[in-house]
């Protein structure tokens, strides 16, 4: 007999366990199936791990400078293992902070693929049921275990519960949160040792003395803001004409130039024909084609940064009902309406399986609104105001439009904007060149968009999602006062 619920949801990423909470918070007996760990992506080989890492390559770049601001030291030395060791510590404590809240709201966890049968059957196969309280048990026991040395299982060895080959859990609603693996584009020499994505590059416990990145996107140039910092040499290769390509194009340039100076080598423009290995086979070639000329890189390890894909593996089988085979699909995402249902009613599907914004708070939004609208409820989350931040040095933090979409929109827009080389606390803390940059409609003054590019961008992009939001115009901003010194003053005077 199926075990009934009011909400399943496949995929525990921060779209699958949090709008899992939302609907225990609106009267749904929920379960959440996953079939690795509890955090999905974000938490486990994405956002979490690589701005841990990014964090000890930032204190050592600001070690290098220490002699000009009167700190002397010994010579800093990075210990990857010791790195990686923090990073799992706090990928273990994040999990275990997840199970604590299945178990406080009473989420039934299986730990397995996900299957839809039809609209009210999940078939979990290999499927270990984990209460919250066993989830929470498991996450301490897979912390002891790494502090002590010992080797851990694999996720379902770890998960407790008793396992079964399969249980199908009955239900009103299915919400799909299985989220994106990387893309790897067809390039002949792909598969070579040493070359690598991102999951590959964050697990390294050594570093690559130089690194070849193809993609100059968010993850690329996070990654050549890692190796740059450590002080390895970096090659981006970018088949459009600049980095960042859907960014402002002021941005992209400044980020281009502090980068250079950086010793970081960046191509646009640049087709990628193939990768070999080199003729003693301690390193690789990169053939690639810019301007109409054949050129090539040679580093001894290559990182494939060339987005990600939905990734939907187990969803659907032979197993499932015509209904659901027939499941509306574009290009490998999953289509969805504004209220994120599929073409399937009851079904919905949120996050980077449905393409779109691949960010962890835009699944979340999503996520929480798709489960009001199966409760009843407004969707009240704005979900069409995203902030997105990439994590170099300087920070960058965007939302709304550029002016040059505006532009491009035909709407008349009025652009502001404020060099951070002149703000204070910029200046006692050495950072590098970056500017506040605030597009308004140029009637109404109702702010439409911001870039920033400089430090704590991605903590102070939020005002103006807020802005945006509540309507706001540059004199609503204007009449805040902030504090000094801090980095948010350059937001007063760029609204002013």
């Amino acid at each position: 007999m199926a075990d009934k619920f009011d909400l399943v949801v496949i995929g525990a990423g921060p779209g699958g366990y949090e709008a899992a909470i939302e609907g225990v918070q609106k009267g749904m007996k929920v379960a959440l199936v996953e079939k690795r760990e509890l955090g999905g992506t974000c938490l486990n080989r994405g956002c979490i791990p690589t701005k841990t890492i990014l964090h000890t390559a930032e204190l050592y770049h600001e070690l290098q400078s220490g002699p000009s601001i009167g700190l002397t030291a010994r010579e800093p030395v990075v210990d990857m293992e010791m790195v990686q060791k923090r990073k799992d510590e706090v990928l273990e404590q994040l999990r275990k902070g997840i199970a604590s809240l299945m178990k406080t709201n009473k989420i039934s966890v299986y730990c397995g693929t996900g299957t839809i049968l039809d609209r009210e059957h999940v078939k979990v196969a290999s499927a270990e049921e984990k209460s919250g309280e066993k989830a929470e048990e498991k996450a301490e026991e897979k912390a002891e275990e790494k502090a002590e040395g010992k080797a851990g299982g694999n996720s379902e060895e770890q998960s407790g519960g008793q396992k079964q080959d399969q249980v199908v859990l009955e239900t009103s609603h299915i919400l799909i949160a299985t989220g994106s693996v990387p893309a790897c584009p067809p390039i002949p020499g792909s598969s070579l040792p040493g070359v690598v994505t991102s999951d590959g590059l964050l697990d390294k416990k050594d570093m690559f003395e130089h690194l070849i990145i193809i993609g100059g996107g968010v993850i690329g140039m996070e990654f050549a803001s890692v190796y740059s910092s450590l002080g390895h040499g970096v090659t981006v290769i970018e088949a459009l004409d600049r980095i960042l390509p859907t960014m402002d194009k002021e941005i992209a340039q400044n980020l281009k130039m502090i980068m250079k100076k950086r010793n970081v080598d960046i191509h646009t423009g640049a087709k990628v024909e193939e990768i070999l290995q080199t003729e003693d086979g301690a390193g690789l070639i990169c053939r690639y084609v810019e301007k109409d000329k054949p050129c090539e890189a040679r580093a001894d390890g290559i990182l494939i940064a060339a987005g990600r894909r939905a990734y939907t593996g187990g969803l659907i089988t032979d197993e499932s009902s015509q209904e659901v085979k027939d499941m509306a699909m574009e290009r490998g995402r999953i289509v969805t309406d504004e209220k994120y249902e599929t073409s399937v009613p009851g079904i919905y599907a949120v996050g980077d399986v449905t393409g779109g914004i691949q960010l962890a708070h835009a699944a979340t939004a999503q996520g929480r609104s798709a489960v009001a609208h199966m409760a009843g409820e407004d969707m009240v989350i704005r979900t069409d105001i995203v902030p997105s931040c990439v994590y170099t040095n300087p920070e960058i933090g965007c939302v709304g439009i550029s002016a040059d979409e505006a532009k491009a929109r035909g709407m008349e827009a009025v652009t502001k904007k404020y060099i951070m080389s002149a703000n204070g606390k910029s200046i006692l803390s050495q950072q590098e060149r970056g500017f506040i940059k605030v597009v308004a409609d140029s009637g109404s003054h109702r702010i439409l968009g911001a870039q920033m590019m400089c430090a704590r961008a991605t903590d102070m992009i939020s005002q103006f999602a807020v802005a945006m939001a509540n309507e706001l115009t540059l004199e609503d901003m204007a009449k805040v006062i902030f504090p000094h010194p801090t980095f948010s003053e350059g937001i007063l005077e760029a609204v002013r």
